[in-house]
């Protein structure tokens, strides 16, 4: 008796809900992204074309290192937005924690509303960085600092649009894409096919496992739009993009195109990786992001403040 494999019902399901969108303009999102060049960070506003119901993902607060300062100017250009198309807010959702930019979530939820959603696995991110900054027993790596865990398979709704939550880890170990109507955010796993793929060199990640996650999600129709959280343009290429295809990219990503095998990428990634720098906003983003976007608590003096751990990243 051989085993039977094993039906990918969310992929599945997802697959169905790009298909509907497609021959169905009213499930289809409007997608506007907003680029933030400092950090080369693309933020979505999605929302439904009949209710006006929104989402924000992948939201920057902007962040000044050597100053320690924080502002706003990002956040506030989506939130003109969002007023000027009578626009209201549902969901503010990161596909991870984030080592390049710290979330701009809280200040959203306290101006335009919203619930603040991340992969249930955010627990696994908590507890590794928990030790790596020594945060204390005050801090609960519980997730409770979200207001949603997705897990694999979940669904959820923005006006009339069908939204899936897809795992696919590999750059962390909670990276979630969000397949809404016939769109599909899919954080830092793939970059445009021109590029590449994420890094998988920080604490958790796995190259396998993304191999795996990349599969998966170019295992959809390839028609779904795919929408990236982060451009470097690629050498040759003059301008910054975002968007792309499932088609696309199974035909020309430069990693991960059919017919590259899981050892060819676990080879490459890794030699890859070896060579990148550490991301310039890692300390703070990540002590912030594994906090669901809100600094840490103030000391007796009020004043707020980021650890820096020494030879430890």
């Amino acid at each position: 008796m051989t085993d039977e494999p094993l039906i990918d019902e969310p992929r599945i399901k997802a697959a169905a809900q790009i298909e509907r969108a497609a021959l169905d303009p009213g499930k289809r999102p409007v997608v506007r992204a907003f680029f933030d060049e400092a950090t080369h960070t693309v933020s979505y506003v999605v929302h439904c074309p009949e209710t006006r119901r929104a989402a924000i993902l992948d939201s920057v607060l902007d962040y000044e290192a050597a100053a320690g300062r924080s502002d706003t100017r990002s956040a506030d250009a989506i939130a003109s937005y969002i007023e000027n198309e009578n626009i209201t807010v549902d969901w503010l959702l990161e596909t991870h924690v984030h080592a390049d930019h710290l979330s701009a979530a809280p200040y959203f939820q306290e101006t335009l509303g919203g619930r603040v959603g991340i992969c249930r696995e955010i627990v696994q991110v908590q507890r590794i960085f928990a030790t790596v900054f020594n945060v204390g027993p005050d801090f609960a790596c519980d997730g409770s600092e979200f207001d949603h865990l997705f897990a694999d398979g979940d669904t959820f709704r923005i006006g009339n649009l069908e939204g899936i939550a897809l795992y696919v880890p590999g750059h962390t170990p909670a990276d979630m894409a969000f397949v809404i109507g016939d769109a599909a955010f899919v954080g830092d796993t793939l970059f445009m096919p021109d590029y590449g793929t994420a890094r998988v060199d920080f604490p958790g990640g796995d190259a396998r496992q993304l191999y795996r996650s990349i599969r998966r999600l170019l295992s959809l129709p390839g028609e779904t739009r795919l929408f990236l959280c982060h451009d470097y343009k690629a050498p040759g290429r003059d301008v910054y993009a975002w968007e792309t295809t499932v088609a696309a990219q199974k035909a020309g990503n430069i990693h991960v195109h059919d017919g590259v095998s899981e050892e060819a990428f676990v080879a490459l990634r890794t030699a890859r990786d070896a060579t990148l720098p550490v991301p310039k906003l890692i300390v703070p983003a990540i002590q912030v992001n594994m906090r669901g976007g809100r600094l840490p608590p103030p000391e007796d003096n009020g004043v707020r403040y980021l650890k820096i751990p020494l030879n430890t990243l």
